[in-house]
């Protein structure tokens, strides 16, 4: 009968290839240990542990050295690349990645090769536009465009970008929305005022243009401007022009409109107008110009010459109402005056004389800013209108006849009138050919009481304001 015998663990062999084997503390918990016995288990190793003086510290290329074994400390182990899936630690003792000899050199861990360096990148053509001769290219490629998004608004206060919102924006609620238009006469206005506005309905077409009309003549020129009427026939209309535009640009602007009559020697433009506390012309104003050139000017002191018209809302400038009163106007005097009332006025309206060769004729026409060319539907008084056409271009104002509106007055009767010969040829000519119904009041030759005008009138001569407030 053979003896018990008692099984144990196969020891681990060595990397010396010794049979030795080491204890297992885990396999025998409850062996005792005696207190000078010395701790043969391998400390556990962490990385964030400082480095003790007989371990090897980690060089500045990140890689760990592993040192020659010494009977003291048994090599570092190399670090797990995959410290998540490694096993649990079984109890064995830890077995040294390598064992040096005297025969074998040791065996250091090489670094890790760095990769070769890219070639740089071709460099990029310039644009075709903008080419650089002899100009180096550049290595780093631009980058890539990246495309625009919408960065959406905030929702808590302050975040928002502050250049994104400046006070003009706040500003804008001083916009007035426009209302919607109503009919203010004729049978839709008189239907919107019997049902208290249940039933309102929008302007007819005749009203609509009159809106049109009003909103060209009220908007903002910019600057001073002159309107300019001529033709050298006398009993063309031009007075009666000169009037109606200062009229309707006067009412609806609200003033700042001045009517001149630069005729050479005596005018009628202050006869046909509203009279007013003194009888002063251009030559009492030319005779006293030096108290306005100064600074001690003003508008105030203006009123001493110029005439007002009441309801028309302008002033009218008249002339030498005498034959044997003096001298013609010069080009300078015509130059000083327009001078000083360009600093109390926005819009003038002149009225010129029958010589186109005078000096002041000259000079009104230099200044003007849009030209309208009088006439009556009678065939002198049209060819007269025409000549003239002819003598501003041929002196180098083509331009000025081209954005000229013509203005016909319609007599009484249209008997005899050849009158679409007239309109053919000022519409080749001139900008716009308008017509001016006959007025009995306005060719009365007594002062004008524009009160009593009639309302087909005012609104043709509003039609033919907002024509000529197109080229201011």
């Amino acid at each position: 009968m053979e003896p018990p015998r008692t099984d144990h663990a196969p020891a681990a062999p060595s990397s010396t290839g010794t049979s030795d084997a080491a204890p297992d503390p885990a396999a025998q918990p409850d062996a005792p240990r005696a207190e000078g016995d010395e701790q043969t288990t391998q400390q556990h190793w962490s990385p964030f542990a400082p480095p003790r003086e007989s371990e090897p510290t980690t060089p500045p290329n990140g890689h760990h050295v592993v040192s020659p074994p010494t009977q003291q400390h048994p090599a570092v182990p190399a670090e797990n690349p995959y410290p998540q899936q490694s096993a649990p630690y079984q109890g064995q003792p830890y077995q040294p990645a390598a064992q040096w000899t005297p025969e074998q050199p040791p065996q250091w861990p090489q670094p890790p090769q760095a990769e070769p360096p890219a070639p740089p990148a071709p460099p990029m053509p310039s644009p075709p536009t903008s080419p650089a001769p002899n100009a180096p290219q550049s290595p780093i490629a631009p980058e890539s465009a990246q495309p625009y998004l919408p960065v959406p608004y905030s929702d808590q206060m302050g975040t928002m970008d502050s250049p994104a919102v400046t006070a003009d924006d706040f500003a804008r609620r001083r916009t007035v929305v426009p209302t919607k238009p109503v009919a203010n006469s004729g049978a839709r206005a008189a239907l919107r005022k019997s049902t208290f506005g249940l039933l309102s309905l929008g302007p007819n077409r005749r009203e609509q243009e009159i809106a049109r009309s009003t909103d060209a003549v009220r908007r903002n020129f910019g600057g001073l401007r002159q309107i300019t009427v001529v033709n050298p026939k006398g009993g063309a209309g031009k007075t009666v022009a000169v009037l109606m535009l200062a009229m309707m640009f006067g009412q609806r602007r609200g003033g700042y409109v001045l009517a001149w009559d630069n005729n050479e020697t005596q005018g009628t433009l202050g006869m046909r107008s509203q009279q007013d506390f003194h009888t002063r012309t251009v030559r009492d104003l030319l005779r006293d110009l030096d108290h306005f050139q100064g600074p001690t000017g003003r508008v105030g002191d203006l009123s001493q010459y110029v005439r007002a018209q009441g309801e028309a809302m302008f002033d009218v400038l008249a002339s030498d109402e005498s034959a044997t009163a003096g001298e013609m106007l010069t080009s300078q005097a015509f130059g000083d005056i327009r001078e000083v009332v360009s600093r109390f006025y926005k819009l003038i309206v002149v009225d010129t004389g029958n010589n186109v060769r005078a000096a002041n004729w000259q000079s009104a026409i230099d200044a003007t800013d849009q030209l309208v060319v009088t006439m009556s539907a009678r065939n002198d008084s049209a060819e007269t209108a025409a000549r003239m056409l002819d003598h501003l271009e041929q002196s180098g104002r083509r331009e000025l006849v081209r954005e000229a509106v013509s203005v016909v007055s319609m007599p009484a009767h249209r008997k005899d009138l050849d009158l679409p010969a007239v309109q053919r040829h000022f519409a080749a000519r001139t900008r716009a050919v308008l017509l001016a119904p006959y007025e009995k009041l306005l060719d009365s030759g007594e002062p004008i009481r524009y009160s009593l005008l009639s309302q087909a009138t005012r609104n043709a001569w509003l039609k033919i304001a907002a024509s000529v407030s197109e080229g201011l």
